[in-house]
């Protein structure tokens, strides 16, 4: 097969996958309560939602609503825009419960205030104009928490990965069940705090591997032999980040992917699709996530590459820019009110047995 050819068939694979990715209605499909029935059977089997008759009438007035507000967003001269994800027949107060379930707010209260510790990179000064860890090779790829109260543990993992491949060059994926068993000061599906997952990691001399350690989207007692003699990333400890100050904050993400809490509980949020995220969210923390990177548009737009844990029909494949530099001191749903990164300058052991949590 010659090369052209061969081109010509990668691409039009990749195109005809990312249709099958996307799902597309248009002004008809709204014109009346059949075409809108029509409209949801067809976004139930592009999503394989299976729903019995009795449920399918009370979901399909909450898919009708949803589908009537991404409708008439899209049509607003919003920086963004939204989709029927695989959210599309769940309320804002049911998608915010299950997938944004962490009440950053509330465990803060249970375990007092935010630590204090040093910063160290204070004094990094001449921060570039855009910063991408995914293209430097310090993510991985798009996780899914599924309907368990996690994104703790899923933010955490993506700092530890990140700093792990700036110091060792090897990018590991690491395992979140882990700390959704074993970090008894965390709650796991019943959400947690990243610090507190920092804390257990550096105490329990290192995290293994998601290999290692599955995840299974759902509460389970601690399996010591999954990471026993297993291969194990530690960290030195952790640092939060100044709070509210979004410069303090570019300052971490030059240097290392950042964990970070937001208020994901905006309807925008819920089905964001592309573009810069400007939305009319507030900042009752309830989900954790990371930033990646941040940059800006060809209009000047500043924003943040925050990676969720959504899976990758979610957003940009699993990504969403948030606007950055507004007025708001603690930065856009909060970005910068609760942020925090592991420290790592100690090598990774081979197969150490790993310690008690403190």
């Amino acid at each position: 097969m010659d090369f052209g050819r061969f081109f010509l068939i990668a691409l039009s694979l990749a195109v005809l996958l990312e249709l099958a990715q996307s799902f597309e209605f248009h002004e008809k499909d709204l014109a009346s309560e059949e075409s809108l029935w029509d409209l949801y059977e067809r976004w139930r089997s592009h999503h394989t939602v299976s729903r019995d008759l009795e449920e399918k009438h009370q979901r399909f007035n909450v898919f009708k609503a949803n589908v009537k507000h991404v409708h008439k967003v899209n049509q607003m001269n919003k920086p963004y825009k939204l989709k029927l994800n695989m959210y599309a027949d769940m309320t804002n107060h049911e998608f915010v419960s299950t997938y944004a379930g962490s009440k950053v707010n509330h465990y803060r209260m249970l375990h007092g205030e935010r630590p204090a510790t040093s910063f160290k990179h204070e004094s990094t000064h001449h921060l570039p104009a855009s910063v991408d860890w995914r293209k430097k090779g310090a993510v991985t790829g798009i996780k899914n928490q599924g309907s368990c109260g996690s994104c703790w543990a899923f933010s955490a993992v993506v700092a530890v990965e990140g700093i792990n491949q700036i110091e060792t060059n090897e990018l590991v994926s690491l395992s979140e069940q882990e700390l959704v068993d074993c970090n008894s000061k965390n709650h796991g599906c019943e959400g947690g705090l990243m610090p507190a997952a920092f804390a257990f990691i550096k105490n329990q001399g290192g995290i293994t591997t998601e290999q290692s350690y599955p995840y299974k989207a759902s509460d389970g007692s601690c399996e010591s032999s999954k990471f026993t003699n297993s291969p194990l990333v530690t960290i030195d400890g952790y640092e939060m980040v100044p709070e509210n100050d979004e410069n303090a904050l570019m300052k971490a993400v030059a240097n290392q992917p950042v964990s970070v809490s937001i208020d994901a509980g905006d309807r925008d949020f819920q089905f964001y699709s592309e573009g810069v995220y400007s939305g009319d969210c507030a900042t009752q923390l309830n989900h954790g996530v990371a930033v990646v990177g941040y940059g800006a548009t060809l209009d000047g737009t500043k924003y943040w590459i925050v990676k969720n844990s959504w899976g990758t029909d979610w957003g940009e494949k699993g990504f969403i820019r948030m606007e950055r530099g507004i007025d708001a001191e603690e930065g856009l749903c909060g970005i910068a009110m609760d942020a925090s990164y592991p420290v790592k300058s100690s090598p990774n052991p081979k197969t150490d047995s790993p310690k008690d949590e403190l």
